[in-house]
Protein backbone atom coordinates (compact mmCIF):
# COMPACT_ATOMS: atom_id res chain seq x y z
CA UNK A 1 0.00 0.00 0.00
CA UNK A 2 1.60 3.19 -0.83
CA UNK A 3 1.37 5.99 1.56
CA UNK A 4 -0.05 9.23 1.07
CA UNK A 5 1.61 11.85 2.03
CA UNK A 6 0.27 15.41 4.07
CA UNK A 7 1.25 18.49 4.64
CA UNK A 8 -0.41 20.36 7.51
CA UNK A 9 -0.88 24.11 7.17
CA UNK A 10 -2.61 25.90 10.26
CA UNK A 11 -1.23 28.88 12.21
CA UNK A 12 -2.16 27.27 15.63
CA UNK A 13 0.19 24.70 16.66
CA UNK A 14 -2.70 22.97 19.10
CA UNK A 15 -4.67 22.43 15.55
CA UNK A 16 -1.56 20.64 13.52
CA UNK A 17 -0.98 18.54 16.29
CA UNK A 18 -4.02 17.47 16.84
CA UNK A 19 -5.07 16.80 13.03
CA UNK A 20 -1.54 14.91 12.81
CA UNK A 21 -2.33 12.98 15.48
CA UNK A 22 -5.71 11.86 13.86
CA UNK A 23 -4.18 11.00 10.56
CA UNK A 24 -1.02 9.24 12.20
CA UNK A 25 -3.77 6.44 13.14
CA UNK A 26 -4.19 5.45 9.75
CA UNK A 27 -2.11 3.04 8.14
CA UNK A 28 -1.71 4.81 4.91
CA UNK A 29 -1.15 8.65 5.63
CA UNK A 30 1.73 10.26 6.88
CA UNK A 31 1.98 13.71 8.09
CA UNK A 32 5.29 14.48 6.29
CA UNK A 33 5.33 18.61 7.09
CA UNK A 34 3.53 21.26 8.66
CA UNK A 35 3.85 25.02 8.59
CA UNK A 36 2.32 27.60 10.76
CA UNK A 37 2.05 30.23 7.48
CA UNK A 38 0.33 30.20 4.33
CA UNK A 39 3.54 31.85 2.59
CA UNK A 40 5.30 28.82 3.48
CA UNK A 41 3.01 26.03 1.89
CA UNK A 42 4.69 25.60 -1.64
CA UNK A 43 8.16 25.30 -0.80
CA UNK A 44 7.58 22.93 2.03
CA UNK A 45 5.03 20.71 -0.35
CA UNK A 46 7.65 20.87 -3.12
CA UNK A 47 10.43 19.90 -0.53
CA UNK A 48 7.99 16.84 0.79
CA UNK A 49 7.14 15.58 -2.03
CA UNK A 50 3.50 15.79 -1.05
CA UNK A 51 0.25 14.56 -1.95
CA UNK A 52 -2.34 16.51 -0.12
CA UNK A 53 -2.11 19.81 1.57
CA UNK A 54 -4.30 20.48 4.31
CA UNK A 55 -5.15 24.18 4.29
CA UNK A 56 -6.69 26.49 7.12
CA UNK A 57 -8.33 29.83 5.41
CA UNK A 58 -7.03 32.45 7.94
CA UNK A 59 -3.61 32.33 8.47
CA UNK A 60 -0.62 34.41 8.71
CA UNK A 61 1.21 35.36 5.29
CA UNK A 62 -1.35 34.19 2.44
CA UNK A 63 -4.46 32.85 3.54
CA UNK A 64 -6.03 29.50 2.52
CA UNK A 65 -7.72 30.23 -1.34
CA UNK A 66 -4.64 32.12 -2.03
CA UNK A 67 -2.36 29.19 -1.20
CA UNK A 68 -4.87 26.58 -3.28
CA UNK A 69 -4.66 28.50 -6.29
CA UNK A 70 -0.42 28.80 -5.40
CA UNK A 71 -0.55 25.19 -5.24
CA UNK A 72 -2.53 24.30 -8.05
CA UNK A 73 -0.73 26.40 -10.42
CA UNK A 74 2.77 25.17 -9.26
CA UNK A 75 2.85 21.40 -7.94
CA UNK A 76 0.08 19.77 -10.55
CA UNK A 77 0.60 16.38 -8.82
CA UNK A 78 -0.22 17.88 -5.45
CA UNK A 79 -3.70 18.30 -4.09
CA UNK A 80 -5.24 21.20 -1.52
CA UNK A 81 -8.18 19.89 0.64
CA UNK A 82 -9.50 23.01 2.59
CA UNK A 83 -10.22 22.31 6.10
CA UNK A 84 -11.98 25.17 8.28
CA UNK A 85 -13.54 26.74 11.27
CA UNK A 86 -15.17 28.80 8.71
CA UNK A 87 -17.59 27.03 7.09
CA UNK A 88 -19.20 30.13 4.87
CA UNK A 89 -20.64 29.40 1.52
CA UNK A 90 -18.98 32.05 -0.35
CA UNK A 91 -15.23 30.80 0.97
CA UNK A 92 -16.20 27.23 -0.29
CA UNK A 93 -17.03 28.17 -3.77
CA UNK A 94 -13.75 30.67 -3.32
CA UNK A 95 -11.56 27.72 -2.63
CA UNK A 96 -12.67 25.47 -5.61
CA UNK A 97 -12.68 28.60 -8.10
CA UNK A 98 -8.97 28.85 -6.91
CA UNK A 99 -8.10 25.07 -7.24
CA UNK A 100 -8.69 23.01 -4.10
CA UNK A 101 -10.39 19.68 -4.24
CA UNK A 102 -11.90 19.68 -0.97
CA UNK A 103 -13.58 21.70 1.43
CA UNK A 104 -13.79 20.32 5.28
CA UNK A 105 -14.77 21.84 8.62
CA UNK A 106 -12.90 20.77 11.49
CA UNK A 107 -15.81 19.36 13.41
CA UNK A 108 -15.43 16.43 10.97
CA UNK A 109 -14.91 13.38 12.35
CA UNK A 110 -11.29 11.98 12.16
CA UNK A 111 -12.47 8.62 10.19
CA UNK A 112 -14.40 11.04 7.72
CA UNK A 113 -11.50 13.72 7.30
CA UNK A 114 -8.89 10.96 6.44
CA UNK A 115 -11.32 10.01 3.85
CA UNK A 116 -11.89 12.67 2.51
CA UNK A 117 -7.60 12.66 2.11
CA UNK A 118 -7.87 9.85 0.30
CA UNK A 119 -10.72 11.48 -2.18
CA UNK A 120 -9.02 13.91 -3.02
CA UNK A 121 -5.41 12.15 -3.23
CA UNK A 122 -7.39 9.94 -5.89
CA UNK A 123 -8.70 12.75 -7.75
CA UNK A 124 -12.43 13.20 -6.25
CA UNK A 125 -13.60 16.33 -5.14
CA UNK A 126 -14.55 16.29 -1.65
CA UNK A 127 -17.02 19.60 -0.26
CA UNK A 128 -19.15 19.49 3.57
CA UNK A 129 -22.76 18.40 2.33
CA UNK A 130 -24.50 20.93 4.44
CA UNK A 131 -22.37 23.57 2.99
CA UNK A 132 -22.61 22.90 -0.79
CA UNK A 133 -26.50 23.15 -0.29
CA UNK A 134 -25.87 26.58 1.53
CA UNK A 135 -23.60 27.69 -1.04
CA UNK A 136 -26.44 26.52 -3.62
CA UNK A 137 -29.00 28.41 -1.94
CA UNK A 138 -26.78 31.67 -1.06
CA UNK A 139 -26.20 31.88 -4.75
CA UNK A 140 -23.16 33.54 -6.56
CA UNK A 141 -20.64 36.28 -4.34
CA UNK A 142 -22.44 39.57 -6.06
CA UNK A 143 -18.99 41.54 -5.67
CA UNK A 144 -16.69 42.40 -8.33
CA UNK A 145 -12.72 41.62 -7.80
CA UNK A 146 -12.11 45.54 -7.54
CA UNK A 147 -15.16 45.58 -4.96
CA UNK A 148 -13.71 43.15 -2.51
CA UNK A 149 -10.46 44.59 -2.28
CA UNK A 150 -11.71 47.55 -1.24
CA UNK A 151 -14.11 46.42 1.24
CA UNK A 152 -11.00 44.17 2.43
CA UNK A 153 -9.26 47.60 3.27
CA UNK A 154 -12.67 49.03 4.63
CA UNK A 155 -12.75 46.06 7.55
CA UNK A 156 -10.39 48.19 9.56
CA UNK A 157 -12.37 51.26 9.46
CA UNK A 158 -9.94 52.54 6.89
CA UNK A 159 -11.21 56.18 5.75
CA UNK A 160 -11.62 56.30 1.68
CA UNK A 161 -8.20 58.14 1.53
CA UNK A 162 -6.61 55.35 3.22
CA UNK A 163 -7.85 52.82 0.74
CA UNK A 164 -7.42 54.53 -2.17
CA UNK A 165 -3.70 54.82 -1.15
CA UNK A 166 -2.85 51.68 0.10
CA UNK A 167 -4.90 49.92 -3.14
CA UNK A 168 -3.51 52.79 -5.90
CA UNK A 169 -6.89 54.22 -6.80
CA UNK A 170 -8.68 58.11 -6.53
CA UNK A 171 -10.90 58.52 -3.91
CA UNK A 172 -13.45 59.14 -6.33
CA UNK A 173 -13.03 55.84 -8.05
CA UNK A 174 -12.64 54.22 -4.07
CA UNK A 175 -16.28 55.56 -3.32
CA UNK A 176 -17.53 54.95 -6.53
CA UNK A 177 -17.02 50.84 -5.58
CA UNK A 178 -18.03 51.39 -2.14
CA UNK A 179 -21.44 52.71 -3.21
CA UNK A 180 -21.90 49.63 -5.41
CA UNK A 181 -20.33 47.42 -2.56
CA UNK A 182 -22.80 48.97 -0.05
CA UNK A 183 -26.06 48.81 -2.38
CA UNK A 184 -25.15 45.32 -2.98
CA UNK A 185 -24.57 43.95 0.72
CA UNK A 186 -27.74 46.18 1.94
CA UNK A 187 -25.31 48.23 4.41
CA UNK A 188 -25.76 51.12 5.44
CA UNK A 189 -21.98 52.07 5.71
CA UNK A 190 -18.92 50.62 4.30
CA UNK A 191 -17.22 49.12 7.52
CA UNK A 192 -21.04 47.19 7.53
CA UNK A 193 -20.97 46.35 3.87
CA UNK A 194 -17.40 44.73 4.75
CA UNK A 195 -18.25 43.22 7.73
CA UNK A 196 -21.69 41.59 5.72
CA UNK A 197 -18.96 40.33 2.70
CA UNK A 198 -16.98 38.73 4.98
CA UNK A 199 -19.42 36.57 6.84
CA UNK A 200 -20.95 35.58 3.62
CA UNK A 201 -17.13 34.62 3.14
CA UNK A 202 -17.23 36.56 0.19
CA UNK A 203 -14.13 38.26 0.95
Amino acid sequence: MSTIRILLADDQALVRGALAALLGLEADLEVVAEVGRGDEVVAAAREHAVDVCLLDIEMPGVDGIEVAARVAAELPGCRSLVVTTFGRPGYLRRALEAGASGFVVKDTPARELAEAVRRVHAGLRVVDPALAAESIVGGVNPLTERERDVLREALDGATVADIAARIHLSAGTVRNYLSAAIGKTGASTRVEAAQRARGHGWI
